[in-house]
């Protein structure tokens, strides 16, 4: 599932364009770069790059700021000719990098930055939340979540991981709590998200009871765990995806059409 950030440079974005994700080499983006000449090029989750010096070598002639680019490969490789790719050619490709981590490690580095825009992408929990609500489907984790927001780091993965684990029947609550509790204070918030606790006063003691602490050290937690303000209620209007039945596989009919009719022996 793509992050916050792929999805947003997915929706500005109109095909054709050429997506490359993962880890690549030099001569996979001189290879990309050919098979999407004169289509937006977008390198996503390619942490680590900044560290290829070949490949921003590379992607310092791509993003030159030019219209027209020649792009070129000048050391033998079989794997041109395999491919009937040349070893140079023209593209008016623009480039998008995409990464959770980025280090100007050298002057390389410093002249591909030249040669674009650097944008630092730091939503708050609550504008990925409000994003969220353009797609997600469940109320009930959608509200959860919301209420949880000011402990959380902004996450879209976060809502999908959840509706799994409920689809699943596992404890999707604890999961949502565990990506930014821990200890103590984990206890407290699954204890006030366990609705078959009918008073404060039963959470308390099944916190003394599991050993975390006492009453002092219950309500110090819970009173960190309030919002310090109220998120706005959004009322999802988006319908959960629609399941894929995955055919059984009939074995004996591959083992028919291998070795022809069955016998009994």
């Amino acid at each position: 599932m793509p992050n916050a950030l792929s999805r947003c440079v997915r929706q500005a974005l109109d095909p054709p364009v050429g997506w490359i994700s993962g880890q690549t080499t030099a001569l996979g983006i001189y290879l990309a770069a050919y098979e999407h000449r004169h289509q937006p090029l977008v390198f996503d989750d390619v942490d680590g790059l900044y560290a290829d010096r070949s490949g921003i070598r590379l992607l310092k002639s791509l993003c030159q700021t030019e219209q027209v680019k020649t792009f070129g490969w000048h050391t033998t490789t079989p794997i041109l000719e395999l491919l009937d790719v040349p070893h140079q050619f023209s593209t008016t490709s623009r480039v998008a990098v995409v990464g959770n981590d980025w280090k100007t490690l050298n002057a390389d580095v410093a002249a591909l930055e030249d040669r674009g825009h650097v944008l630092l992408f730091e939503p708050t929990a609550l504008e990925v939340h409000r994003q969220a609500a353009g797609w997600f489907w469940d109320q009930a984790i959608f509200d959860f979540v919301a209420g949880h927001l000011h402990l959380m780091a902004a996450s879209l993965r976060a809502y999908r991981q959840a509706w799994e684990l409920k689809q699943a029947g596992l404890d999707w609550r604890r999961a949502v709590l565990s990506r930014c509790l821990t200890g103590p204070a984990l206890l407290v918030a699954r204890l006030k998200a366990d609705p078959s606790f009918t008073s404060e006063n039963a959470r308390v003691r099944a916190f003394i009871q599991a050993g975390a602490g006492c009453r002092a050290t219950y309500y110090q937690h819970a009173r960190k765990l309030r919002p310090p303000t109220d998120v706005p209620h959004i009322v999802l209007t988006s319908k959960a995806p629609a399941t894929v039945d995955m055919p059984i596989p009939d074995h004996l009919d591959d083992l028919r059409r291998r070795y022809g009719r069955l016998g009994n022996g």
